[in-house]
């Protein structure tokens, strides 16, 4: 059932301010969503009546703050199908893929095995891996693209087929191709090869946009981040299988964490807790379990219906004009809302540049892939990314703007 776009408007403060003396167009929810006020009220009710530590005091606002933090891990858990103990609070998805890097790849693997990934990785689902690799001698193989910006299955069969990749680190969506991987068949793939396998997610552009299960997707480690669905900033989440936690070594160490300590060492406490040391970000997850509540009330599979429509529209309004180069998949089914294209004879910057001056807010430069720009063989594209409170209003600024740009550049 679709949502009413223009009344959800509302709810976002800052897409009700204007820019450069023009409407806010806001298309950069890749990079980050906007926040809507109940997400801002959930944080701010904390602060104001439950201000107190977590898991430490008996005191009954101790215990709200506590039921709070722990009730945004249960809604996080409902939203996307996974296991409350399986759910470790991060501060990002950045956070969650290094502890996977530290408490796992560091740990368990050796000199001859293998890790696969892909080009098409965002940095954090790319350099805590590479850097652990670098330091336990290990190999890193990446599964190249097709001609049409998706994932080359074919030759990922070929470099799992000696049967040493023991990890796998892949992007469910990528936020410059909008490329949707069947990560599921990659997860397949990867244990056919070698059952003891294991593989990584990063699902920071999946879970604002599509319905997640992580118990369907059969995947060991799944990343994920609060503020590109519709959260606050410096929080995100691991999901993992319980038993496999209790096997992990924690990332960091400290108070919370311990059962136990003494003057020679600790022991440590059940998971989650065990991975999440100090006193944590309380605030935000009020304000996540504020946004998981946004989410699920609009739908996942209305999002999801209204982003492949808005895109669509996108990408006919950029095949229409001249001299516009649109990287990654063109059938919106298989793709999400983050459109990255290059505007001839004009650099990304000054496009951003000249979108900016008119109030429309889109991404610029190498986005965080560094090894995907390289792979397109240009240094940085300009990316578009649509969300729930986007609507066709927004693409003719934006097609403008570019209009501008290409006239004023491209002499």
């Amino acid at each position: 059932m679709a949502f009413d776009v223009a009344t959800l408007r509302k709810e976002f403060p800052t897409l009700s301010r204007e820019l450069e003396g023009h409407r806010l167009v806001y298309l950069d929810s890749a990079a980050s969503s906007q926040t809507p006020v109940r997400v801002l009220d959930a944080m701010d009710h904390y602060y104001r009546w439950s201000r107190s530590n977590v898991h430490r005091g008996v005191y009954p606002l101790a215990e709200e703050a506590t039921d709070l933090y722990e009730g945004a891990r249960s809604s996080l858990a409902r939203f996307v199908d996974a296991d409350p103990r399986g759910v470790v609070f991060t501060k990002n998805a950045t956070e969650a893929c290094n502890l996977v890097a530290y408490s796992w790849v560091r740990r368990e693997m050796h000199p001859g095995e293998a890790i696969l990934t892909t080009v098409m990785e965002h940095h954090a689902n790319h350099v805590p891996f590479t850097h652990a690799a670098n330091e336990r001698g290990l190999e890193v193989r990446h599964i190249p693209l097709t001609s049409d910006g998706q994932l080359d299955l074919e030759a990922a069969g070929e470099l799992l087929a000696d049967g040493r990749v023991t990890f796998a680190a892949i992007g469910h969506v990528s936020n410059v191709l909008g490329t949707i991987n069947d990560v599921a068949t990659i997860a397949d793939m990867v244990r056919s090869a070698n059952p003891d396998a294991m593989v990584q997610v990063d699902g920071a552009q999946a879970v604002p946009h599509l319905a997640v299960s992580f118990r369907d997707l059969g995947v060991d480690f799944y990343a994920v981040t609060g503020h590109k669905m519709l959260g606050p900033t410096g929080i995100g989440a691991l999901l993992a299988d319980p038993d496999r936690l209790e096997s992990m070594e924690p990332f960091l160490t400290g108070g919370d964490m311990i059962r136990d300590v003494t003057l020679e060492g600790a022991t440590w406490n059940d998971v989650p807790q065990k991975f999440e040391a100090g006193t944590p970000m309380i605030a935000e997850a009020a304000g996540l379990a504020a946004a998981v509540d946004v989410l699920t009330e609009l739908g996942m599979d209305a999002v999801r219906e209204h982003e492949v429509a808005l895109t669509t529209r996108l990408l006919d309004a950029l095949d229409a004009m001249p001299s516009i180069e649109v990287h990654g998949p063109r059938d919106p089914q298989v793709r999400g809302g983050a459109v990255s294209f290059a505007v001839d004879g004009v650099h990304p910057h000054d496009v951003g540049a000249m979108l900016g001056s008119r109030g429309v807010c889109v991404r610029v430069g190498h986005h965080c892939t560094k090894p995907l720009m390289r792979s397109l063989g240009v240094n940085a594209t300009v990316r578009a990314s649509v969300y729930v409170y986007n609507d066709a209003d927004d693409l003719p600024p934006l097609i403008d703007g570019i209009e501008a740009a290409q006239a004023f550049f491209a002499r």
